[in-house]
């Protein structure tokens, strides 16, 4: 369902030279979807209108219904028309879904029905989840200030296999949750996530429950060959998914990359992003084979704060910087965007998830006035 069509065509910038024949070209479906995420894509937009003005690209976006609102207005969750739009797009943008309102849980229609629905359907296996801290926000850690010298990790989650999107059974008296894993599921993320740590500081950690589970073993075994023989130059370890939870909170430097399966990697990603204070702070990026990715904030709806205008809009930023590295091969503006959203940071610029008691919020429109304005 295309709710609206903006098209920017980038002029040139005052003072800016860009390099000939630089000019791209991008499409961008954006999902605004439930609570605050409207509040945020917008922001997220328009700080890639500036980036497209600024280097001189053609970005035009088109929006499209996922989640509760398109429960609302189409009884689906995930309508034919916006998988259309987003496979017929180079990127996809993604606020957040669900709310109260659709919280019933043996209802037939979900809103998570619709995000689990688009990542199947662009065939979107690795969820990629950074967590890196700044001076100006380690206060609102829970953690003590020594733990956190030195974090800087990524959590490479697989997303369409386990036990989210395995057989399902019920009776009135009993449940089944059916999890499964087929040798090539593991072998594609841990791809991924292998090459992630070899850009990085070649250290790749494997989480899994080896002891119990036997999907686990079979992670564990093919990890293991595929690492050796693929990638002998990174520094391999296995830790059972309990400990990976401890660790995150007794010593999270020593991670570098870490690699799971789907629901390991939903519940340690959340575990992971308090390191840094906030979900307000924290992109993602869901990848798969070719260059289509589909970028949000880990942030959910937030439905007790949607329309007061006071959500972070940082993580969405993020995310869309995410999306102009990996989907558009935008490096310098990928960079230009974190660098922005960094300084504003580091400037005090903080949104009330971000501010210690006592101290001065901004609201989310002139958080995201401040990156524009650091882009240069």
């Amino acid at each position: 369902m295309r709710l609206g069509r903006l098209r920017l065509q980038a002029r040139p910038h005052s003072g800016i030279k860009a390099p000939r024949n630089s000019t791209m070209k991008a499409t961008i479906t954006v999902l605004p979807g439930d609570g605050i995420g409207p509040e945020v894509t917008s922001c997220a937009v328009e700080i890639l209108q500036a980036v497209a003005q600024k280097f001189r690209h053609d970005f035009s976006f088109r929006e499209a219904f996922i989640g509760g609102i398109a429960i609302d207005k189409t009884g689906t969750a995930l309508p034919e028309e916006t998988i259309a739009s987003c496979k017929g797009s180079d990127a996809v943008l993604l606020g957040a879904v669900g709310g109260p309102k659709w919280d019933d849980p043996n209802a037939s229609v979900r809103p998570e029905q619709g995000l689990l629905g688009i990542r199947k359907a662009l065939g979107l296996y690795a969820n990629l989840r950074p967590v890196r801290l700044t001076p100006a926000t380690l206060a609102a850690s829970p953690l003590k200030p020594e733990l956190l010298v030195g974090v800087d990790l990524l959590v490479v989650r697989e997303l369409t296999g386990g036990i989210y999107f395995g057989e399902k059974k019920k009776t009135e008296d009993s449940a089944t949750d059916v999890c499964t894993y087929t040798k090539h599921e593991v072998e594609r993320v841990v791809r991924v996530a292998a090459r992630a740590a070899m850009a990085r500081r070649k250290k790749l950690t494997s989480v899994d429950k080896a002891n119990v589970l036997e999907t686990s073993r079979l992670w564990r075994r093919v990890t293991d060959k595929l690492v050796r023989e693929e990638f002998p130059e990174l520094e391999l370890e296995h830790i059972l998914v309990d400990s990976c939870a401890m660790f995150l909170m007794r010593r999270p430097a020593s991670f570098d990359v870490i690699v799971t399966e789907n629901m390991f990697g939903d519940i340690l990603t959340d575990e992971a992003s308090m390191i840094a204070g906030s979900m307000g702070l924290l992109p993602s990026a869901s990848l798969g084979d070719g260059k289509m990715g589909l970028y949000e904030p880990i942030h959910g709806s937030a439905p007790d704060i949607a329309g007061k205008g006071i959500a972070n809009p940082y993580a969405t930023i993020l995310s869309a910087a995410m999306l102009l590295r990996s989907s558009l091969g935008l490096e310098a503006e990928a960079a230009a965007v974190e660098a922005a959203v960094y300084r504003a940071v580091e400037d005090g610029v903080l949104t009330a998830d971000l501010v210690m008691s006592g101290g001065k919020s901004v609201d989310t429109v002139t958080a995201s006035a401040a990156v524009k304005s650091r882009l240069g």
